[in-house]
């Protein structure tokens, strides 16, 4: 596996430690790229891709949050029966982003697996799929609530978050200035003139930013919740909606 690239931070334990860094400059293609939908975060630029993952191109770094594979199979243990699909289409789906973008790093941003055994429960395709998406890139898996434990012997390491220049990646929000997250599952509904739209957003106001879910499984709480309202203390967050064809920003206070 290819080595971690000097002045990335990777920590192991909780912790808030920064690592002082520069904003790399943007090429004119990647000006043109990022139009299309873009995220800025301390201003620092990613593509805001519409499967809901962020890409930094000056890193060539991907990044996913709240994968929950085999959340399927959780709820079929427990009598809730729902088609065991879900780990290869949220598989199939990262693998159609990371050949989009061919990133140089990976960061799965917790939440990976739907529960502390669920690693145990990926059939050998899907077990050979996630090693064929870690081949010829670095692969971090940070911890999240749902698996603080990862195990190592699925590629890539494990993290409980990472640094990189003025951006920290860790799973569950604390509200801090350049911090990506995710835990949250943002969502937001907006009217339109015939009806009212529910979809997966990124929401931001620019300093700091929560990830919607990737999973195939997973559900959505509304930007309004109070628990946005927690970590965005200011009045600029906005919901950067995920489109059929591009990311529409759009006030939180205006959704409902």
């Amino acid at each position: 596996m290819p080595g971690l690239v000097p002045g990335i931070h990777v920590f192991h334990s909780a912790g808030k430690t920064f690592m002082a860094g520069t904003r790399p400059a943007m090429t004119n293609m990647f000006r043109a790229v990022a139009a299309k939908g873009s995220l800025e975060i301390v201003g620092v630029s990613f593509v805001a891709d519409l499967s809901g993952a962020l890409f930094w191109q000056e890193q060539s770094l991907l990044v996913v949050s709240d994968l929950h594979l085999e959340k399927g199979s959780s709820f079929a243990a427990r009598g809730v029966l729902l088609p065991p699909y879900d780990t290869a289409a949220t598989l199939g789906r990262l693998a159609m982003v990371i050949a989009r973008h061919d990133p140089k790093m990976v960061i799965a941003l917790g939440d990976s697996f739907h529960d502390r055994s669920a690693h145990d429960r990926l059939s050998v395709a899907d077990r050979n799929a996630i090693a064929a998406l870690q081949a010829r890139r670095d692969w971090i898996w940070i911890s999240g609530n749902h698996d603080p434990a990862l195990p190592t012997n699925l590629g890539g390491i494990v993290a409980t978050e990472v640094a990189i220049g003025p951006i920290a990646f860790r799973h569950e929000p604390t509200g801090a200035a350049g911090e990506i997250a995710g835990h949250l599952h943002p969502k937001a509904r907006v009217a339109t003139r015939a009806r009212s739209v529910e979809r997966r957003c990124f929401a931001s106001d620019g300093e700091r930013a929560v990830m919607p879910a990737f999973g195939a499984y997973t559900g959505g709480l509304s930007i309004r919740d109070a628990a946005f309202a927690k970590i965005f203390q200011t009045a600029g967050l906005v919901a950067h909606v995920l489109g059929d064809f591009r990311l529409h920003a759009i006030a939180a206070s205006r959704c409902y």
